[in-house]
């Protein structure tokens, strides 16, 4: 899922989501945690603030998106 579509997806199910545990809001822009980054399932590739995923993930999702 690119990330355009996760972002619309996560905003048409609010409900979903708790504040304060899946995500929070920092300067008006929603910021998710490491427990909802993790149970996603995989690392996006966008050096997220609070990555669960390791550095070798993290650079393999990131080569996978500049492809």
């Amino acid at each position: 899922m690119n990330d355009e579509n996760e972002l619309s997806s996560i905003a048409k199910n609010p409900t979903k989501l708790v504040e304060g545990v899946d995500f929070y809001f920092e300067n008006g822009l929603m910021v998710l945690t490491a427990k909802f980054l993790k149970d996603r399932g995989y690392c996006c590739g966008n050096i997220c603030r609070h990555c669960p995923y390791s550095k070798d993930e993290q650079n393999a999702a990131l080569k996978k998106k500049l492809l």
